[in-house]
């Protein structure tokens, strides 16, 4: 299941704070900030959908991410690889090294990575 633009920015609150109150998730947005009942709607709906939990605490809920970020995002990685590079984690690797401007240093970190990876598969 996806979460939407506006689920996503209370989860990167949610992910960075690790626990936190209603009030200390609307204290990360920026001005102007987005009302409490809106981020509690979010927050409702984010728990429906297995993103999110809390603990009561008195009439005070404390939420926390049910999903790692890292999960998260390889998921979602994965789905854009399939839906916009035919499956195919070679194609993306070749248009992100081609548009996402990377300099020669970076481009021989991620050798390096690349590199590790492929003797940690061999042994």
């Amino acid at each position: 299941m996806q979460l939407t633009n506006a689920e996503e920015q209370v989860m990167k609150y949610l992910w960075k704070l690790e626990k936190a109150y209603l009030k200390n998730l609307i204290d990360e947005f920026p001005e102007p900030r987005p009302a409490t009942t809106t981020v509690a709607t979010l927050l409702k709906r984010m728990i429906d959908k297995e993103f999110v939990g809390y603990n009561q605490h008195g009439s005070n809920r404390e939420y926390y991410p049910l999903v790692k970020k890292s999960d998260y995002f390889a998921r979602n990685l994965n789905l854009m690889i399939r839906d916009f590079f035919n499956n195919s984690s070679t194609q993306f690797a070749s248009f992100f090294t081609n548009e996402a401007g990377l300099t020669l240093q970076e481009l021989e970190e991620l050798r390096r990575i690349v590199d590790k990876k492929i003797e940690k598969s061999k042994k």
